[in-house]
């Protein structure tokens, strides 16, 4: 615990003693909330920001040690705990990094290359790898044995490839190292799925479309997610950008080519050099690519999602701390074609005096009997305000109001155009039903429309949060 608190101190800049007091308070059973405004003596006036950091880096490193522990025990069950596997465990300061060192010991099925050690083939694979001036054929005919189902020469050489196959891809700093260079290289491509075109029209952009990976904007990366899931569109996510001008002959990729590095294979002619370079290709497009793809699609969506709520969370901000239009009477407008303007009253306590809906747009258009009706309830309430809808009929319903205010100078009313997402998801609440049970359903939007002009906070925290329209 002391050498968390202290990662964290660094983190944030603060003394030791400070985390160790709060990540007390937290254990006991504070929230960050009641720490921040209330035991600001004891935190030595850590602020709410500090303490959503320090809560979530807290969770993240406890539960990072807590799978050290199950990793380095595991290791050592196995007898494979040497000083360099247990230093590198140790150091690894990231959940990935502990992931990628413990995948060679990580119990698994009976893979092609266990199925090959246990045939005896490890001595053949290690000397193809460290010998490439030997040939394959030649050497592998040594290791045919039909007991151990090593039938011909063939069957050898496919052993020997999975073994060294499972060995690059178990080599953590070459995956880490190739995981971030596919992050800066590699790009996203979806195409429609066939017969999907009409169905999926609400993801066209993305019928023939591709971006770099570390360049994909988090509503796109939900946007393509969700088009995948519901089966509109097909993903594929390259190592680099498709050639303009496809090449003429098979060369090793950047990636292979790392891989040849990393493990001392290289194309001089020798024998063995075909034969270890297919091996790295094999390994790169059949295991490594595979597990990079998904390691990718994950840190994807896991950015996004907390992109996404981060600007949601700021939206909505903004949304509830708008500026009050204050303790007025106000007119609300929830605007529509056929089913008519819907039109409440409420004073400046926010209590509904007056409702009605009135039809001055297609098809009825009584516009002049829906001015008159405005005009009475204007006059008879000393109406200061007009809060109009921005859905459907809006600009008509906007037109509507200017109209009133040249009838009714006197009354010196003003009209603004307010968001009426997730008014129709209150009307129809059942805090909706409790606060206004009077009312019809399709009245309350429109006293929701008018609450939310007099004092947004107060009206919008009634409202579902995904209904309230800030976010991806």
């Amino acid at each position: 615990m002391a050498n968390i608190n202290q990662k964290i101190a660094d983190e944030l800049g603060v003394r030791e003693q400070q985390v160790a007091a709060t990540v007390e308070l937290l254990d006991g059973g504070a929230t960050v909330p009641f720490v921040a405004r209330y035991r600001k003596e004891i935190t030595g006036g850590l602020d709410d920001a500090q303490l959503r950091t320090l809560e979530e880096r807290l969770t993240y490193l406890r539960e990072l040690e807590d799978r050290r522990k199950v990793i380095l025990e595991s290791v050592r069950e196995q007898g494979k705990l040497d000083a360099s596997v247990e230093a590198a465990i140790m150091t690894a300061d990231t959940k990935g990094r502990l992931e990628d060192i413990y995948l060679p010991f990580k119990p698994k099925r009976r893979t092609k290359a266990e199925i090959a050690k246990e045939a005896g083939l490890m001595p053949l694979a290690d000397i193809l790898l460290a010998e490439p001036q030997n040939d394959p054929k030649v050497m592998a005919e040594a290791y045919v044995n039909a007991d151990k189902q090593v039938v011909d020469v063939t069957a050898a050489l496919d052993g020997a490839r999975a073994i060294l196959v499972e060995r690059f891809a178990e080599d953590a700093d070459l995956i880490g190292a190739l995981r971030e260079q596919m992050w800066s290289n590699g790009v996203m491509a979806s195409k429609v799925r066939d017969g999907k075109k009409a169905e999926g029209e609400k993801f066209k952009d993305y019928f023939d479309f591709s971006e770099p990976l570390h360049k994909l904007p988090s509503h796109r990366v939900l946007a393509l997610f969700r088009g995948e899931k519901e089966e509109v569109l097909d993903l594929t996510m390259l190592p680099e950008p498709v050639p303009a001008t496809p090449p003429t002959t098979i060369t090793p990729s950047s990636y292979e080519m790392k891989i040849m590095a990393r493990v001392g294979v290289s194309d001089k002619g020798r024998p063995g050099d075909k034969w270890l370079t297919d091996t790295v290709r094999w390994a790169w497009r059949t295991k490594i690519q595979v597990h990079l793809n998904i390691d990718l699609r994950m840190r994807l969506w896991t950015s996004a999602e907390e992109e996404g709520v981060r600007v949601f969370a700021s939206n909505l901000r903004d949304l509830l701390l708008a500026a009050p239009a204050g303790a007025r009477v106000t007119m609300g407008l929830d605007p529509g074609f056929r089913s008519g303007v819907k039109t409440a009253i409420i004073d400046a306590t926010g209590k509904v005096v007056a409702t009605t809906a009135i039809f001055p747009h297609e098809p009825q258009r009584q516009w002049d009997a829906a001015l008159a009706t405005l005009g009475k309830l204007a006059v008879q309430h000393k109406v200061e305000l007009i809060a109009i809808g921005n859905g459907t009929a809006s600009r008509e319903t906007d037109k509507l109001a200017t109209d009133l205010l040249k009838l009714l100078p006197d009354l010196k009313m003003t009209k603004i155009v307010v968001s009426e997402a997730g008014a129709s998801v209150y009307s129809a609440s059942a805090f909706a039903s409790e606060e206004l049970p009077e009312l019809d359903v399709t009245l309350r939007g429109a006293v929701s429309i008018a609450r939310r002009l007099q004092d947004p906070l107060a009206e919008l925290v009634k409202i579902d949060p995904k209904a309230i329209g800030v976010g991806p």
